[in-house]
């Protein structure tokens, strides 16, 4: 099983018509994401993360139910609220977010919520959005802990939010534990350059690895690359007019741990260019997790 652990919230998508400004309610939350396209994908996945105890927040629980996960543990916290992230988009389907996150639930996690999960599971895979909080960073340490411990995967999906953190230095000296600690991880082409001097690609991603570490960089809509034990290759996608690109990364990086859960690191290029179809189907769809395809609409472009 692969577990995934982290934020659930609610996407606050810009819509604008006549010109009013308007805002689509969706669920979203990069580990929620990528829970829901592991089980698309057709693989077994759990999901543990917090809302508040508010309408949105019960709206989100209710629609994590009829994702049909294999575990699901979304606790509704009392003395939180819901976390919110607004996302704007551009004429390309590009977005960008702000986030709404005073007093909100995504970080309030606890270890005895979710050890016995962990234990079940193969791949243990962490969300980032906590880390820009102390009670955030305090729990995901014991994760990585508990995993290593465990002789579990542990899998990082980078997804750089300077916003929330103070400023860029510190963010990234925060982020550069969980990003060599990871045996799955998964950056862009905006992120690598933080965590590595080098200034080719290749080299950035091999600098970057260890023995048995894979390393997955997202090109857009050049595709991804990867690195794993020496091995380096670029993996095409499929072409596609996008419309909105919220969720793709998360999509892709599910199709991808699905892959892994099935095959472990053999043909791995096969994997990634599965990641890069359902990646790429997702940008020609609104919304993040109900944009993801089915494994069969993936496996017509295979």
């Amino acid at each position: 099983m692969i577990l995934s652990i982290g934020e659930i919230l609610a996407d606050m998508i810009c819509e604008r018509r006549n010109g009013a400004v308007l805002y689509r309610r969706c669920a979203g939350g990069a580990p929620f994401n990528v829970a829901c396209a592991v089980k698309k994908c057709g693989g077994k996945v759990g999901f543990y993360g917090k809302v508040g105890d508010d309408s949105i927040g019960r709206a989100l629980a209710e629609y994590a139910r009829e994702k049909d996960l294999d575990e699901l543990n979304v606790v509704v916290d009392p003395d939180s609220n819901t976390t919110l992230a607004f996302v704007d988009l551009d004429e390309s389907g590009e977005r960008s977010f702000t986030f709404y996150r005073k007093h909100t639930a995504d970080y309030r996690l606890s270890m005895s919520e979710v050890r016995e999960s962990i234990g079940r599971a193969d791949v243990v895979h962490l969300g980032s959005l906590m880390l820009s909080e102390e009670a955030g960073r305090a729990f995901a340490d014991e994760v990585v802990a508990e995993t290593k411990r465990l002789g579990k995967k542990l899998s990082f999906d980078v997804n750089f939010r300077e916003d929330v953190f103070r400023d860029r230095e510190t963010a990234v000296k925060i982020y550069e534990k969980y990003v060599r600690a990871a045996d799955v991880l998964k950056l862009s082409e905006n992120e690598i350059g933080l965590f590595t001097s080098a200034k080719e690609t290749r080299k950035a991603m091999k600098e970057l690895c260890a023995p048995n570490k894979l390393v997955v960089l997202t090109l857009g809509k050049e595709g991804a690359a990867y690195a794993c034990d020496g091995k380096y290759e670029a993996v095409p996608t499929i072409g596609v007019k996008p419309i909105d690109t919220t969720g793709a990364g998360d999509a892709f990086y599910g199709a991808l741990l699905t892959a892994i859960q099935e095959n472990g690191y053999k043909d791995l290029t096969r994997s990634v260019f599965f990641a890069n179809v359902c990646g790429s189907l997702t940008t020609t769809r609104s919304g993040a997790a109900e944009a993801v395809p089915t494994r069969e609409e993936i496996q017509a472009y295979l």
